[in-house]
């Protein structure tokens, strides 16, 4: 699968010398949008939300094989934090309390 990093995440991404794209695997069973983060070595403190396949989730969503995934940071424009539905997600703590198996 796909997975994308915007924004300041593509920036830090950029600053170490690797891709804000890249290509891995995904158990046949699925994972989480936050094991994904981990496995990429991002700081979960800053994403907002996560785009799975042009839906807007917080970082505990399920992400199956195929799916595509893009990673976004807090710092949207105001406006369009609402309607893309960043806001919402990046209110939900599912995911980052480590209760989570994944």
């Amino acid at each position: 699968m796909t997975v994308r990093m915007f924004g300041l995440l593509h920036s830090a991404r950029a600053a170490e010398g690797l891709p804000s794209c890249v290509e891995i695997e995904v158990p046949e069973e699925g994972t989480t949008a936050r094991r994904i983060a981990l496995d990429l070595g991002l700081d979960l403190d800053l994403i907002e939300g996560v785009f799975v396949n042009r839906t807007v989730y917080d970082v505990g969503h399920a992400v199956m094989p195929g799916d595509r995934v893009a990673f976004v940071p807090y710092g949207t424009p105001g406006p369009h934090r609402f309607y893309l539905g960043l806001y919402r997600a990046g209110r939900s703590k599912t995911g980052q309390d480590g209760d989570l198996t994944d």
